[in-house]
């Protein structure tokens, strides 16, 4: 159990908001199946409590981004579900992606060589996923990949194909006409995989209307209470994070305060240290330009963030509720983590990513009902 007291804050996450979003996700892209996209330790939110409580609701498929993240949450999920890696197979872990059960995603002709080869050794086919690239030039195998396969198909022998997928560059807007061309041209690749599943919409295009969903969506932020794109932002808040008052002064009009005394008062002011700095994923970049909340009142971050602290100017807070230990929300009903990454210049992924393990972590449990089998993932 996390230690409660003592800790650079608290970090609530709300398992049942997480499930309430699986739903509606699933609502709007039926029959298609719902992925949970649990990589990065499910957005730093803990991919075991996250996973297992998506199983409970109904999800089968859960995407990491490495091996090692499946090997770390195979154990702790039935044998149902099935683990897919998005960025492949490094050359020699063919066969530990195979012990595991462990899907892979192959990106590449090489991938789908060894993962092949790894098949004929074993005397067994081995499931895989093919990713293909239809604008984004990230991940997945080209064009001329694509022409290599339709003279040679016999290097898919032994791979069981349980998708065809791809992967939106736009999806956050979904005006950008660059999705429709996206589509458009998966739609025309995966006929080159016939009866093969599809997969290619992310929170993004899982939540937009009028489009095909294909058979399963892969959602992620959306999932974890980011908007998935604009606003209003139809997703419940899945996390609230608090900081703590370390100590309370005075200071004269002129003051400065923080490394390099970036910010200077123009009042005499009160000023509040709280306990969360860039060590726990609070962003530098929100020095002089971020918030908190105090009672529901908005107190700026005024100088640098710094390592394990930084200093919010409390001026226009009532002194009734100003003490060594009052708690301060960062992210809560007054800012969401929307509002943060905004703030930073970024986007709400890194600012959940980021958050550090310092924070006492309390679950709040998803309600124990009967799975829905009709949107079942």
């Amino acid at each position: 159990m996390a230690m409660q007291h003592g800790t650079a804050g608290r970090l609530r996450i709300d398992l049942g908001a997480l499930v309430a979003n699986y739903r509606l996700i699933a609502q709007q892209v039926a029959p298609a199946s719902v992925a949970g996209v649990v990589k990065a330790d499910a957005y730093g939110l803990g991919a075991v409590p996250v996973s297992t409580s998506l199983y409970a609701a109904g999800c089968r498929h859960f995407f990491v981004a490495h091996l090692c993240e499946a090997a770390t949450l195979q154990p702790h999920l039935p044998s149902d579900a099935t683990l897919y890696v998005l960025n492949g197979l490094y050359p020699g872990t063919e066969a530990d992606c195979a012990a595991i059960g462990a899907v892979p995603i192959l990106n590449s002709l090489e991938q789908i060589d060894g993962w092949a080869a790894l098949a004929r050794t074993l005397h067994r086919a081995l499931p895989g996923v093919i990713q293909v690239d239809s604008g984004m030039a990230r991940l997945g195998l080209t064009a001329d990949d694509l022409a290599t396969l339709r003279v040679s198909p016999e290097r898919l022998a032994g791979i069981d194909l349980l998708l065809v997928m791809t992967h939106l560059a736009c999806a956050d807007d979904p005006d950008d006409g660059f999705n429709v061309q996206q589509r458009t041209t998966f739609n025309a690749i995966a006929h080159q995989f016939p009866g093969v599943p599809r997969s290619i919409d992310n929170s993004g295009g899982a939540m937009t209307a009028g489009v095909g969903h294909g058979d399963i969506v892969r959602a992620g932020i959306a999932l974890y209470g980011g908007a998935p794109h604009g606003q209003p932002n139809p997703m419940q808040p899945v996390v609230a994070l608090d900081a703590t008052i370390v100590q309370l002064r005075t200071v004269d009009a002129g003051a400065g305060v923080g490394y390099g005394l970036t910010h200077r008062f123009d009042r005499p002011s009160r000023v509040a240290t709280v306990s969360v700095g860039y060590a726990d994923g609070w962003p530098r970049h929100l020095s002089n330009r971020g918030s908190a909340y105090i009672a529901g009142v908005r107190v700026p971050i005024v100088g640098r963030v710094s390592m394990d602290s930084m200093a919010l100017d409390v001026t226009d807070v009532p002194d009734a509720v100003l003490r060594a230990g009052a708690p301060v929300e960062l992210i809560g009903p007054h800012q969401t983590i929307d509002d943060v990454a905004a703030q930073a210049g970024t986007i709400s992924y890194e600012i959940l990513t980021r958050l550090g393990h310092r924070y006492a972590r309390t679950y709040l449990p998803a309600p124990v009902a009967t799975p829905d089998r009709s949107i079942m993932a």
